[in-house]
């Protein structure tokens, strides 16, 4: 594979992936149009909600439940607009297509409603004649609907409404949008009506989803938390900011407890979980996605050497004698920032090259944790680390004996996480070795699942009708044992279908994005900007951490990327052109909080460590715009350069 400057290679290119809207599957890509969709009810002054429902007129499912909805109407009355748009699925539904033309034709006379409901009441097979005839009690043109029937409009019609569907994200029927929503609830009566009615909760929950879908969401909560942090140490806020982040807050039993600062406990506390999820999902890659190739998995760990000798080497050249002994502070990435920029980028940043700034970010973080250990001894306990180890080795048998459940190892990664830090290794990489052994499965065959779910709900179903239909004879099946019995296996059913490290990163996942990461932020970057650079050595500090930023990390990484690929033991991302590559490699520049703590670490006691920090941000800052103008031009490019002639 090459890369081509400036625009996206073809051979293996991931661009068709990219093209789609970030949002969707989660909003309607395009709205209701009264003149154009099939449209039901509404009128009323207040309270309207908008039901918007890809259907297939043979599928069960939603044939299942036209009761429901037709209950819904009867129960909200003009409140509610009901929309039906055609998902036909021949391959699935033979007929299904010739349906939903049928009902089009019959709509181009003013009777499409009339249609619909015929439809859903006749049990299929529908044959063409009974259509016919129906159309003949209906008192149509037959002639102009059998005309209307195999016109290319109507044709159109319906393949327009299945490609909105597909751009929408919709995989199958029924699909449902409220208010331009998808509505991932229960199918059922009540759960529907309760978010159609729109109560508080309801408008939250939708407007948090809306933003979460959207690519820049988490990192632009990210970078107001940290200007927030930089307001806060700057202005008057500044002594009441220092007393919150350096208060010290203790964990566990009295004489055992483990007693840190607040911004260490985001720092190293926090961050594990932020860790957990980058190693659940490099490890996804490397098992089923980009870095299944052995040499691109190799590339990040290879291009983290890199970024960090280049740094300290540019450093070391403009820095000598006592100021030397900051050759580190340059050399660490921040994967949280890194990711939360590449995030505020969206869809023109490729996934591939997501992961490779991921992976990268997270070697780079063990290359820091062993640069502190061995360069800084007094913090650096063995026998904590041989605990670490123990505590490694049981979550690998837990593994291997294949123990499913979650706690076990959530207390062997607290264990884990107890040793790093007592060792002085930042414990937060607990998180990435916890993802290394959190177990797996084979995704399940759909057909026994299938029928494990369908035979509870048809004894559910069956009970129902067996009861009859009185609000008491409800209250009573739900106290019977098969009611417990068919809730068990639905259960049973839906959770195979993630294993246990799929299951934590969907729970642990808007946390992470929405608070874990702004609280790190605004503890990390709460640094003073009023320094004293009258000195030759403050100014040679400050020109080394920035220069090694800005310069040595992204020469770093490209140089040493550049020679593995070259020597045939790397291969680049794929659909990533030369031009993004090195727009990521800037973004490895925007430095780390370790890179604050090796700043005190190797100027203790000293104005330099204070110029040293201002030099990691000033560094990040510039790094990050840098990054982002590269790539934004790099997607304007691309662009442009697929834009066909006129």
């Amino acid at each position: 594979m090459a890369w081509r400057c400036g625009a996206h290679v073809i051979e293996g290119s991931m661009a068709d992936d990219q093209t789609s809207d970030p949002t969707a599957g989660v909003t309607l890509q395009r709205p209701v149009d009264s003149a154009r969709d099939h449209v039901r009810g509404g009128g009323a002054d207040e309270g309207v909600a908008t039901l918007v429902v890809y259907a297939d007129y043979l599928c069960p499912y939603c044939r299942g439940l036209r009761h429901v909805l037709a209950h819904l109407r009867q129960t909200l009355g003009d409140r509610l607009v009901y929309v039906f748009r055609h998902f036909p699925d021949e391959r699935a539904h033979p007929g299904a297509e010739f349906l939903s033309r049928a009902a089009v034709a019959a709509g181009a006379q003013g009777r499409f409603w009339e249609m619909h409901d015929w439809i859903y009441e006749h049990k299929p097979p529908i044959a063409p004649e009974q259509v016919f005839a129906f159309v003949k009690s209906l008192g149509l043109d037959e002639e102009r609907f059998r005309r209307d029937l195999d016109s290319a409009a109507t044709i159109e019609r319906v393949q327009s409404d299945v490609m909105d569907a597909r751009s929408t994200g919709v995989t199958g029927t029924p699909t449902f949008f409220i208010d331009g929503i998808r509505y991932d609830g229960a199918w059922d009566y009540h759960s529907m009506l309760e978010a159609l009615q729109q109560p508080v909760a309801a408008q939250v929950q939708r407007t948090a989803r809306v933003f979460a879908s959207l690519p820049a969401s988490g990192g632009f909560v990210l970078l107001l938390a940290a200007a927030a942090a930089l307001v806060c140490a700057n202005t008057p806020l500044a002594p009441y900011y220092r007393f919150v982040m350096d208060t010290s807050f203790a964990v566990g039993p009295a004489g055992h407890a483990v007693s840190m600062t607040i911004g260490a406990w985001f720092s190293e506390g926090l961050l594990a979980i932020f860790f957990l999820l980058v190693g659940l999902g490099i490890r996804r890659e490397i098992t089923s996605g980009a870095l299944t190739n052995p040499k691109a998995a190799v590339l990040p760990i290879v291009a983290a050497f890199g970024g960090v000798l280049a740094p300290a080497a540019i450093y070391l050249a403009i820095n000598t004698g006592a100021t030397a002994r900051g050759w580190a502070v340059p050399t660490a990435t921040d994967v949280a920032f890194t990711l939360g920029i590449l995030a505020l980028l969206g869809d023109r940043v490729p996934i591939a090259l997501r992961v490779f700034v991921a992976a990268l970010a997270v070697v780079d973080d063990i290359l820091s944790m062993l640069t502190l250990a061995i360069f800084s001894p007094q913090s650096f306990e063995v026998i904590w680390l041989f605990a670490s180890g123990i505590a490694v080795a049981l979550m690998l048998a837990l593994n291997r004996a294949r123990v499913y459940a979650g706690w076990p190892y959530a207390v062997v990664a607290i264990g884990l996480w107890l040793g790093l830090h007592a060792s002085g290794v930042h414990a937060a990489l607990a998180g990435v070795l916890l993802a290394a052994f959190l177990p797996t499965r084979p995704a399940p065959a759909a057909g026994p699942l299938l029928a494990q779910a369908a035979t509870a709900l048809a004894a559910l179903e069956q009970a129902e009708k067996d009861a009859g239909q009185s609000s008491a004879a409800q209250r009573r099946i739900q106290q019977e044992p098969i009611w417990e019995w068919a809730s068990r296996n639905l259960s049973a059913a839906s959770s195979r279908l993630l294993s246990p490290a799929d299951r934590i990163e969907r729970a642990v996942a808007p946390w992470s994005a929405y608070v874990i990461l702004p609280l790190f932020a605004f503890s990390a970057t709460g640094i003073a900007l009023a320094v004293d650079l009258h000195s030759t050595e403050a100014v040679r500090v400050l020109l080394g951490v920035v220069a090694g930023l800005v310069l040595g990390k992204p020469l770093g990484v490209l140089i040493v990327s550049g020679l593995a690929i070259k020597s045939g033991i790397a291969v680049a991302p794929r659909g990533v052109s030369l031009c993004m590559f090195v727009g990521a490699a800037c973004l490895c520049g925007v430095g780390d909080t370790v890179a604050l703590l090796m700043a005190d670490e190797a100027f203790p006691h000293s104005a330099d460590a204070a110029v040293a920090k201002i030099g990691v941000l000033s560094g990040s800052i510039l790094a990050a715009a840098l990054g982002v103008v590269v790539l934004a031009s790099c997607a304007r490019f691309a662009n442009r350069d697929a834009t066909p002639p006129h």
